[in-house]
């Protein structure tokens, strides 16, 4: 892993993901960080007046890259140095080329904050983040407001125990898992919602998969899959959580209350979300 992309929105959220993103690289050997920052024109409409009001598209692109040169500046006053940290501003959508953007920067992982909550904000609208989250095909590290980075030495893989061979992600999870050396927990929550299966088949397969590393298997009960996993973690000392989301359809995503999604705006963990 050479690489970290941190899409930044110079917000305090933005700063404390960019810092996390730093922390780790420092303690993963990781050499390049790249502070990314979308922008695009907002668009006000006078309902007096039928016309639409653009800003000028280079005094957003000055402005852009203000903001990235005094973000640099500011990270630039904690790093020792070793890590390169490069700037790229752009007039784009941040969801829309996310993987064509990482691969010209040769990026490894993606690290962003999260904003927002609220029903509607959870349920409908979401968050840069989650979206990113979804339309990566890199591992993304959602970072709380106030997270701060400590050493990864345990890490819980949340599972459904449901075609496992096909969906959980080996290659990333097995280099995270390699370059971390954490202790690894897979942890499965059944709410009353759901009919309680024998898992032991998809158990074994998973077992087998991840043999090398021996992980530990919890099977919990809890009237909320997003409570569950959080206080499994801080019982146990979780330094990450990884969660696997399942391919919806557009509809589902929008509309079904995710996970992964209350996860995201809910953990008070770092949340490391990982596609097959």
């Amino acid at each position: 892993m050479k690489t970290i992309l941190v899409p930044i929105d110079f917000s305090a959220t933005a700063t404390n993901a960019s810092n996390y993103a730093l922390a780790l690289a420092k303690q993963y050997g990781i050499k390049r960080i790249v502070l990314y920052h979308a922008y695009q024109a907002p668009i006000s409409v006078d309902p007096m007046v039928p016309t639409v009001q653009l800003l000028d598209i280079d005094l957003m692109k000055k402005s852009s890259q203000e903001g990235l040169n005094q973000a640099k500046a500011a990270l630039e006053l904690l790093n020792s140095g070793n890590i390169q940290i490069d700037t790229f501003g752009e007039y784009n959508i941040l969801t829309g080329g996310i993987n064509e953007l990482c691969a010209a920067v040769s990026a490894d992982l993606v690290v962003m904050g999260i904003t927002g909550g609220g029903a509607v904000t959870e349920t409908l609208i979401g968050s840069n983040a989650v979206s990113v989250s979804q339309h990566s095909k890199l591992p993304v590290i959602i970072v709380p407001p106030n997270a701060v980075f400590e050493k990864i030495n345990k890490l819980v893989l949340a599972c459904d125990f449901e075609q496992v061979e096909e969906t959980t992600p080996m290659k990333p999870l097995t280099q995270l898992l390699e370059i971390t050396g954490a202790e690894l927990h897979v942890l499965h929550v059944n709410t009353p919602s759901k009919h309680v299966i024998d898992h032991s088949f998809e158990n074994m397969i998973l077992d087998r998969l991840l043999k090398e590393f021996s992980p530990t298997y919890h099977f919990i009960e809890n009237e909320s899959f997003t409570a569950g996993i959080n206080l499994f973690s801080e019982k146990n000392k979780i330094d990450l959580i990884i969660t696997m989301p399942k391919k919806h359809g557009f509809f589902d995503s929008l509309f079904k209350k995710s996970h992964t999604k209350k996860l995201a705006f809910h953990s008070h963990l770092p949340l490391m979300v990982m596609h097959d």
